[in-house]
């Protein structure tokens, strides 16, 4: 208990910046709050906060532990809703965010049958390219694939993503199948304006390089590209949650798989609270069991 405490001050104090509101937020005095960050240094044998009169500053290892401390917590506090939900039902209003077409194509089918499994529960479903600020435009939970470097927003893994070099069996059969990377140079590479290139390794299994790509045509629109690799066009370089349908009916092929990068993850984050409405868990909750299976992306 004293353990769990120490954590909860140390988060406290990071979050709101000084020893008297995180004092405020546990009903405590800024003394105790002193007193279970100290007890959580000298346990640790590191230095978390930079303590000054004015404010608290987190240490590099400060960081680090502060993201793995507040998803320790808040495993913590759903772990005790699910125990002592009983016939609690999820209710009120979800607002979500999402990428405008992983939210159109995958985001949405999920909204649909939450809103079924939780009919007192209603929705807002945003889909936009755009960074969308959680803390001033209300919302409670939003989609993100790749890094997730702010770290004033809480967040769990849904699953992971691939980018893919695919081309249409029409296009392999009238131009050759690319081998390695440095064959895509003698092909029509289809781009987004102003991409900085594919990623991809130069030998299997090695580091992800940026490799320049050229062809006939570019747009702004990755949908549109993948249009036109269905049409035979050139080669494009997708996301897996974009051409698995195409790939399964064969509309597609996977190229260069021996040179593809890791997956980046998928990922929904929301603001820093103590406790996550019952409807925002359940929500997440249902994301994750659908993106973290590996057949729902399988090709």
């Amino acid at each position: 208990m004293d353990q769990i405490k120490q954590l909860q001050a140390f988060v406290e104090a990071a979050t709101r910046g000084s020893l008297s509101a995180a004092a405020k937020r546990q009903s405590v005095t800024p003394a105790v709050i002193g007193r279970r960050l100290d007890a959580l240094e000298t346990r640790l044998g590191v230095k978390l906060l930079l303590r000054t009169t004015r404010k608290l500053s987190l240490t590099f290892e400060g960081q680090a532990f502060l993201e793995d401390c507040q998803r320790i917590l808040n495993d913590l506090a759903n772990a005790e809703v699910a125990v002592s939900l009983g016939g609690v039902r999820a209710s009120g209003h979800l607002r979500v965010s999402a990428p405008a077409g992983f939210g159109r194509r995958h985001v949405a089918p999920q909204v649909a049958a939450f809103m079924d499994a939780n009919p007192e529960v209603t929705v807002r479903l945003d889909l936009t390219d755009r960074l969308v600020d959680l803390h001033n435009e209300g919302v409670d939970c939003a989609v993100r694939i790749g890094e997730m470097p702010d770290s004033s927003l809480a967040g769990s893994k849904l699953g992971d993503m691939r980018r893919l070099v695919v081309a249409s069996p029409a296009y392999l059969e009238r131009y050759g199948t690319p081998r390695t990377p440095g064959d895509l140079s003698r092909h029509n590479c289809l781009s987004l304006d102003q991409q900085r290139g594919w990623t991809l390794s130069e030998v299997p299994g090695g580091e992800a390089a940026n490799r320049k790509v050229s062809g006939t045509f570019e747009c702004n629109d990755g949908a549109v590209l993948h249009e036109w690799a269905l049409a035979g066009k050139g080669l494009a370089w997708r996301s897996l949650w974009e051409v698995g349908d195409d790939l399964r009916r064969g509309r597609l092929i996977s190229l260069l798989d021996d040179y593809a990068t890791p997956p980046v993850g998928i990922y929904a984050v929301f603001p820093q609270r103590r406790h996550l409405p019952l409807r925002v868990r359940l929500f997440i909750d249902q994301l994750k069991t659908t993106f973290g299976d590996p057949q729902y992306w399988a090709p």
